[in-house]
């Protein structure tokens, strides 16, 4: 697609992030910022090695104690994606820990994941809570971002997903909330243009009372300052990434879980909801220019899982299915209660940004900043 005062096609020459984020820098040597971000922040401070090791063993046992006399020790939100899969194995069977695995089912789940969930869960012997979202709230949420003309029209399930289980750990007291989030295969992030903060209940709200037709009175709404300040420093609910500390090689683990456990694989990351299937495969390149396999692909390059030249072959090939696309276009529709004649209307709608409706973007923006000040985040979006 073609966007007002675009500037000059350039992508980097380390990794395959190019100026579809259009807040990219290049320096002299054609190299992004993205990647100085992670040799000069992340990989000086990411250790997977004794160090590294030592400090997971510590956290450990901090969890262990707060768990004393309790049924679990922790909560892991689990989607059934590569990430929170290898995690609950690892929870499991290498750290000790007993977790809770926690599912946030938002109507969208594919066959693959349901399976998957249920593999682990059953042969590492866990238990498993599951959350049901309201399905018409859920429903007139998700159709209001559709009208809403943004980009991140999957805001309405990643802010469910971490608000119900932060409100379960609260209700509960339990102290850490393990997640799937990592430096290996997530090192560079999505710009905030193509996702903006799926927490900011400001702009959730906004967006819904705009175009929404029925009150939320039973879908999970939390805030940044909630989940940022509150719960952490008041609440003592901590969200920890054991996945930083230890060798996690995307392939290695995803063969690992196959040979364990009888995993099914997904054709791309993320891909275990039906819904972020369309909106990141179709939705978000088709419509907007940004396909997130590069910062995907990106990340892999950076780390020493992909070759480059590898991540450009895979580009060249459409992130969807053509011979299948116009049945995930009729599911969606289906799914939603709209014809496909309305889906498509809002993909020829004119696109519109998050900064079009009401934010909390400078709270985000002075948070980021104060955490990377002390050290208490690496990277993340701009």
């Amino acid at each position: 697609m073609t966007r007002i005062n675009e500037r000059p096609y350039q992508i980097c020459t380390a990794c395959v992030m190019d100026t579809s984020d259009s807040m990219i820098k290049f320096y002299s040597d054609g190299v992004c910022d993205h990647c100085n971000t992670f040799n000069t922040q992340i990989k000086p401070n990411w250790r997977t090695d004794e160090v590294g090791y030592e400090a997971l063993q510590m956290l450990v046992q901090k969890i262990k104690k707060k768990g004393i006399g309790k049924d679990f020790d922790c909560i892991i939100g689990m989607s059934g994606g590569i990430d929170s899969s290898y995690l609950t194995y690892i929870a499991k069977e290498k750290l000790g820990l007993r977790p809770l695995v926690f599912h946030v089912d938002a109507g969208w789940n594919s066959q693959e994941a349901v399976n998957n969930i249920e593999r682990i869960v059953d042969k590492l012997n866990l238990d498993l809570y599951t959350e049901v979202i309201d399905w018409e709230e859920m429903k007139d949420l998700q159709l209001s971002f559709f009208k809403s003309g943004v980009s991140h029209i999957d805001t309405p399930q990643d802010h469910a997903f971490f608000a119900t289980m932060y409100k379960f750990a609260e209700q509960h007291n339990v102290k850490y909330i393990l997640t799937g989030a990592n430096f290996s295969t997530e090192c560079i992030r999505n710009p905030i243009e193509w996702m903006y903060y799926q927490s900011d209940s400001t702009q959730l709200r906004d967006i819904h009372k705009k175009f929404g037709k029925h009150p939320l009175v039973n879908f999970p709404v939390t805030s940044i300052l909630r989940h940022k300040i509150y719960l952490p420093y008041i609440k003592g609910i901590k969200a920890v990434r054991p996945l930083n500390y230890v060798p996690y090689i995307k392939e290695e683990a995803i063969q690992l879980l196959i040979d364990k456990f009888g995993w099914q694989p997904y054709p791309q990351k993320h891909f275990e909801s039906r819904f972020t299937k369309f909106y990141e495969g179709y939705w978000l390149p088709k419509k907007f220019g940004y396909d997130t396999r590069r910062v995907q692909f990106s990340s892999l390059i950076v780390t020493g899982q992909m070759s480059r030249e590898e991540a450009l072959e895979k580009l060249k090939v459409l992130p969807y299915d053509e011979s299948t696309i116009l049945q995930d276009f009729e599911y969606i529709a289906t799914k939603l209660g709209i014809t496909i004649d309305e889906l498509q209307g809002y993909m020829d709608a004119p696109n519109k940004s998050y900064k079009d409706y009401r934010s909390q973007d400078q709270i985000y923006t002075l948070g980021a900043r104060i955490m990377k000040m002390f050290g208490l985040e690496l990277g993340g979006k701009r």
